[in-house]
Formats: structure tokens, sequence, C-alpha cells
């Protein structure tokens, strides 16, 4: 089936023809969330010990918070980076290779601080979370 779209004709015979485009915004949230994130991270990275000390200060983690931070860290800016070739892959290649690993490594990341705010009782950190770790399951069952 051919459509006359406003930039040309449009080919519409498989319906994951236009998911690269998809893909790719799903990779560029990604990309921003966890590059800045993680960024935040390493320039700030006394102040988020200091807050995150105080955060994990009367749960079972408590002496672990320095090691958290930098896998979190670590975890987070792989998440990013992966995403940021994900975006390059998808608009010029049609391929989702960098993206699907950018997600699997996003949907760790998610489960990490979903933890983390669990064990610390932030319920409504922990809620925002899922949120974000919907969209990393939705996009893997579609890149799997």
């Amino acid at each position: 089936m051919t459509l006359l779209c406003l930039i040309g004709e449009c080919d519409f015979i498989s319906a994951f023809k236009g998911f690269w485009i998809v893909q790719a915004f799903v990779s560029a949230f990604f990309a921003i969330l966890f590059l800045q994130s993680g960024l935040d991270k390493v320039t700030d990275r006394k102040g988020n010990l200091e807050w995150l000390t105080g955060h994990f200060s009367k749960t079972f983690l408590n002496g672990t918070v320095p090691a958290m931070l930098t896998t979190v860290t670590l975890v987070e800016l792989t998440a990013g980076f992966l995403s940021l070739i994900g975006i390059v892959e998808a608009v010029f290649f049609k391929t989702f290779c960098f993206a699907f690993v950018g997600t699997v490594f996003a949907s760790l990341a998610f489960i990490m601080l979903f933890f983390g705010q669990r064990i610390a009782k932030d319920y409504a950190g922990a809620a925002t979370i899922a949120s974000y770790f919907i969209i990393a399951v939705v996009d893997l069952y579609f890149l799997a």
C-alpha cells in the first residue's frame, strides 16, 4: 500500500518500517536521562555521597553507599553512552543492537535505583522509577 505524504511517497508494507524513529526517540530519552544523571554523579560525587549516606543511614545498606554510588554511576553512564550510539544506529542504519544493549543497561539501572528507593522507604521515588522501567520493558519487548 502506498500513500502520498507531505514529504513524498510513504510505503507502509511493514508495521515496523517506521520503528527506527520510535527507537531513536527512546534511545534519546535514555541517553539524556542517564548521561545527565551519571555525569552529575561524577561531577558532584561529594554532594551525591552526602545525600545518599543520609538517605540510607537507617538501612542495612548504610556501609555500602560509596560502592553503590560507583556501581550505579558506571551502569548509568554505560546506558547513556550505548543509548547515544543507539540513536545514530537507529537513524542511519535502521538497526538496534546498541539501542537494545543500552536499554538492557537502562533496565538494570532502574532495578538498582528501584531497589534502593524501596529499601530507603522512599515510595514516591520508587513509583517514579517504576514508570521509567515500564518504558524500558516495553522497548525491550519490541527490540527482542
